[in-house]
Parts: structure tokens; sequence; C-alpha cells
């Protein structure tokens, strides 16, 4: 069968069989669905009937609560490809006005229109009789397209055969007492977070605080301050992007709640100072944020939030470096290595050999990169090497260094004394950009030579290990430009360590080259050596076949 962009499911089981379900449901949607997959719930729905079935409310409840949790956590487990996303429309209390606002018979008075157009809509509701699949399949059309936006000849999966296995161990399921724990709701509901490449433990906070909000719902973003600390802070997403992917997401699941979203540039945000607030979702790992939020209410004379606790959810795929639970520093750790931006045009470099250009900040672990990627078969071209070789007497760069900055730089054996020479441009951007317009197109011009040499060798990737890449406008040389990073604070420990200076020289030193942030803004793929050799060496093993791959895959004769 054909694979669909987005679908929508369409869950009938009953909420005290679905645990079970889920799993095999979704294994099987993942199989027909290969981006967004929209979860629509609708325990008891008959589809088999003679009569249409008419969406209904469904009430809020803790069954329902866990039951979101379950799916999502299921979800990054079995198909974690796909954008799963539990919509809310008809999960609501019924009730002629709710605050003043009029709430109508029906959940979805007119189609919801969904940020991705639905191509086909699966279910998981079980034929009694085979001769009944065209009657439920039409039956299923017409009753998502009373839902939601659909195309009129929208085709439908029925699930039931790959979950027929499943139908003894359900009927051993006891039926659960007609008395349902309804779930607390409020006005107006906060949580806080980061909100990096929205995953399943995310997705989870939001489905349930949307779940107890009635009227409108409150998000601050980490901003600016709040990122500092984070692990890889260089990869998360811009502000704006973030923002963008949460709008989305809460205008599917439900599209009637009043949702605002502000930046957060310290922990607390407006929900010490909100007087509209009830009530606050938080996570094992976060309850003690939301017991410092109430405290700070309490001193500014407002009443406490109820803390709403979830699970977190466990992350099957995690490595010994990450973190147990579903989280985004994990996917950041896991971008390291990969492709994350195309290749510019290169085709005004020869082919071969693949010039990779590595940079990145003083003490980032550049060199121990290039040692991994020579044993693998590179070429390494160390530039800083090059910028000693300029300065030797007899050159071009030699004599024009001495006349832009006099002979009382030089040393007895008429050596240019570089600490001697250090000292005339430091701190002068003039005098600085005076010596680089003299030396780095002497270095590109031995490092264009060496790629030369290694293709006469027939070598075919080189390793320009590069400071000043960036800043150089060295890029031209290069097919792909590779950053590494680390956090400022490990490269002035390891920079004070290796070179024997102060503190304050350290950070003079890296404050005086590119950001993080601005190099990777640069790059084609990011590695850090942050933790263990043998995770740097499982980063430089992944990006190396990666890009064999692009090599031999790139169109002849570029």
């Amino acid at each position: 069968m054909s694979m669909f962009s987005t679908g929508i499911l369409v869950l009938t089981s009953p909420l005290h069989t679905l645990p079970l379900r889920i799993a095999p449901v979704l294994s099987s949607a993942a199989q027909l669905v290969e981006r967004t997959l929209y979860v629509h719930l609708h325990p008891g729905l008959n589809l088999g009937g003679g009569n249409q079935p008419r969406p209904v409310f469904i009430p809020p409840a803790v069954d329902l609560s866990t039951l979101i949790t379950r799916l999502y956590s299921n979800a990054a487990d079995v198909c974690g490809h796909l954008d799963v996303r539990v919509l809310l429309t008809n999960v609501r209390a019924h009730s002629a006005t709710s605050g003043g606002t009029t709430i109508p018979s029906s959940p979805f008075p007119t189609p919801q229109l969904l940020s991705h157009s639905p191509e086909v809509v699966l279910t998981d509701f079980p034929l009694q009789d085979p001769g009944q699949s065209h009657q439920v399949s039409q039956c299923l059309q017409r009753y998502t397209g009373h839902c939601y936006v659909c195309s009129p000849s929208l085709p439908s999966v029925l699930l039931h055969p790959q979950l027929m296995k499943l139908q003894e161990e359900e009927e051993g399921l006891k039926e659960p007492e007609e008395k349902v724990e309804p779930l607390e709701t409020y006005s107006d509901v906060v949580v806080g977070g980061t909100f990096d490449r929205l995953h399943g433990a995310h997705k989870t906070l939001l489905n349930i605080s949307c779940l107890l909000a009635k009227r409108r719902f409150l998000i601050g973003v980490c901003d600016q301050a709040m990122l500092k600390k984070k692990v890889l802070k260089e990869l998360i997403e811009p502000y704006s992007l973030r923002v963008q992917r949460l709008q989305e997401f809460l205008q599917d699941i439900k599209p009637s709640l009043q949702v605002e979203i502000v930046p957060l540039d310290d922990p607390f945000g407006a929900s010490i100072v909100d007087p509209h607030l009830q009530c606050i979702v938080v996570s094992e790992e976060t309850k003690r944020g939301g017991e410092a939020v109430n405290k700070k209410r309490a001193e500014n004379g407002l009443p406490a939030l109820v803390l709403h606790e979830i699970q977190l959810l466990k992350d099957a795929h995690h490595t010994e470096t990450e973190e147990e639970k579903i989280s985004s520093s994990s996917l950041r750790s896991r971008l390291l290595g990969t492709l994350l931006t195309l290749p510019k045009d290169t085709s005004h470099l020869p082919p071969l050999p693949y010039v990779i250009g590595l940079t990145g900040g003083s003490g980032s672990g550049k060199s121990s990169i290039v040692r991994r990627l020579e044993a693998l078969g590179a070429v390494g071209i160390d530039c800083d090497k090059l910028g000693h070789e300029v300065y030797q007497p007899g050159t071009a760069a030699y004599h024009r260094v001495l006349e832009e900055f006099g002979s009382d730089i030089l040393n007895e054996d008429k050596t240019i004394n570089r600490r001697a020479l250090g000292r005339k441009v430091f701190g002068n951007q003039e005098r600085l950009k005076a010596l680089t317009d003299i030396v780095w197109p002497e270095i590109a011009l031995l490092a264009k030579n060496k790629v030369s040499k290694a293709r006469d060798e027939g070598k075919q990737i080189c390793v320009m290990d590069a400071a000043v890449l960036l800043e150089a406008g060295w890029t031209d040389m290069v097919h792909e430009v590779w950053v590494t990073v680390i956090p400022e604070e490990e490269a002035v420990s390891r920079i004070t360590e290796r070179d024997s200076v102060t503190t304050e020289d350290a950070l003079r030193r890296l404050q005086s080259q590119w950001s993080n942030s601005k190099q990777v803004a640069h790059a084609n793929v990011v590695l850090s050596t942050l933790w263990e050799p043998e995770v740097t060496q499982k980063q430089v093993l992944k990006a190396w076949n990666l890009l064999q791959q692009r090599i031999q895959q790139r169109p002849e004769g570029q």
C-alpha cells in the first residue's frame, strides 16, 4: 500500500482496552503515514451500525490523561519519525454555557481545518463481519469529513486485521465500573519550557495542559539568559521558530483555547504576577520550580497555583551519555555529526579531494578531531602550522610584515618575534586587519598547495583545520564547513591548563574569536568534544560515514 504524508487515526476502542492496542495500532499506522498522524479519540464509536454516528463531547477524565501520556510514550518508542498529535476538540465537559461562553451542542459545528491536510483516515474499529468492510469505510469517511476538512475522496484503511491477536487478551480485561474519575479543570493554566524540537514529552505536557484549561493557556518559552546553561545551546531552534511550532500544534489540538506565548527571560515570568492563573503543570523534576512560583505568588499577595504533576516519558532509545527521559538535549546531541544544512554550490572546486573546513573556538578539540579523521583516511592540513611558515625569513609575507610594523619586531636571528608583533596589534582592529590582510592570503595559498598535492596523490578527502576559516573568508576553498563546539567554561578550563595562562587571558582569547553560535550559523556539520573520547569517536565515525554517502551520491563532475 502506498505511503501518505498525513493521516487521521480514529480510535474507537473503549478506554480500558486502548492501552493494549496503542502500540500495535501506531505501528500499523506508521507503515502507511510518514509525516503527521492526527489521533482522534472517540471510544465506543459505532461505525458498523445503520445510522451515521455523530461526534459527541468526551468529558475530561483522569483515565484520558493517562491514556494520552501512554499514547505519546508508545509513539516515541514505535514510530519516532511520526509527528503524532492527539486532537482534543471533542474532549470537553458539555454544558450549555461555560463562564458566560455558549458551547455548541456538537464539538464540530463546522469541520475543523488542520495545519496539514489529511490524505488518509485510519481506524481500529473491529469488524464483526468481513462483508461490512465497505459500509464501515464509507461511514468512517463521512464521520471524519464531518469533523475535519478533508478531501471528499479521502481513502480509508481499517487496521483491524493487525489487531485480531489482541482480541483474546482484551476479553480478559475487566470492564471498568460505571463511575469515571473526572479531571479537575481550570480557567487559566500556565507552563514554562524551552520547547526545542517538539517531542513526545512536550506534546504530553501541552495536551494535558489543554485538557486542564477551559479558557486560557499561558506558555513561557525560554529565551536569551534562560538558554545559557542548556546542553548544546547553539543547536537550539530560534525562539520565533519554537513559538511558530507551538502555535501550530495548539491550534490543531484545541483551537477553542485562548493561547498566549511569551518569552521567558527568568525562571518565573508572568506566573508570579498574573492574578487569573489557577494551575501550573509540572513534572517530577520541575515540581520544585512550581513550588518556588507559589512562594513568589504568596509574596506578591496572589493565591497559590494548583500544581498538576505529569509523569516523565522514558526514552527507549537513549544512550549512556543521554538522559533516560525524552529530552531536547538528547535530540540535539543526536544531531552531532549529521548534515544540518546542505553544502553550498561548490562547482568551482575540483570534485576531489573533497575538502572539509574544520573550525571552532580555542580549546574546542579541533586537533583531536583531525587526528581521528586522519586515522580514517583523510589528509589533515594544519593552518596554524602554515601560519608559522608564512613568517619565515625570505617569504613574501615576512618582508611585507617588516615594512608594515618595523624591524623592532625581529629577534636577534632575524626571525619575527610573534609576541612582539602581537603587542602591536592587540586591541587595535585597524592594525590587526593590516596584519591579517598580509598573512591570510599567504596561508590560503599554502593550504591550496597542500590540497593540490593530495589530489596528485589520489587522496579522496582533506580536512583543513583552521581557527579563522570563517573570519578569513576561506569557505570558498572547502566543500563543507564543520564546526566543533564546547561550553565557554570548559574551553577556559582547557586553555588555562594547556597554555598555562590565566582565566582572564583565556576569556580574552575566546572573546576575540567568533562565538559558537555565530560559527554554527555557517556550519554544515557540528561536532562536540565535551564528553568522553569514545563519544567523540562515535560522532566522528557517524560524520565520516555520512560524508562518504554524500560524496558517492554527488552528481558526476561536482
